[in-house]
């Protein structure tokens, strides 16, 4: 990912945020992911947004260590750096469900802790 600083890479983050959003829309559970070709599209495309989040929360935290800190604490980043790292490397262990909970359960809440690092740096 090259992109040249933490407001370009928090940009993606909420752009990729907004794009998941939108292929999720019309799931309603993780079978919905396995059961027709679009599901499976939206499976694969999701994922691999999950993946470039988790990329860019890489390269933002190599930056600077205490950037992300502001808003959660290391384990919380970490586990999404994590999910990139399981995304990559071992994308065949990925299921639907688990997909599926992160879109569900844990997208709003980063979505709001990146608009919330976003504000910081433009008070800067």
């Amino acid at each position: 990912m090259d992109k040249t600083n933490n407001r370009e890479l928090l940009q993606f983050i909420l752009d990729s945020i907004g794009m998941i959003k939108k292929r999720f829309h019309d799931i309603s559970s993780s079978d919905d992911f396995m059961y027709s070709e679009e599901g499976l599209t939206n499976l694969d495309a999701i994922s691999m947004r999950l993946q470039s989040i988790g990329e860019a929360l890489k390269n933002i935290d190599k930056r600077d260590r205490v950037f992300l800190l502001e808003v959660a604490d290391k384990n919380y980043w970490s586990n999404i750096i994590k999910t990139r790292e399981i995304i990559t490397h071992h994308y065949i262990d990925i299921d639907s469900e688990t997909i599926f909970m992160i879109c569900d359960e844990k997208l709003d809440d980063l979505e709001n802790k990146v608009s919330t690092l976003m504000a910081k740096l433009k008070e800067d």
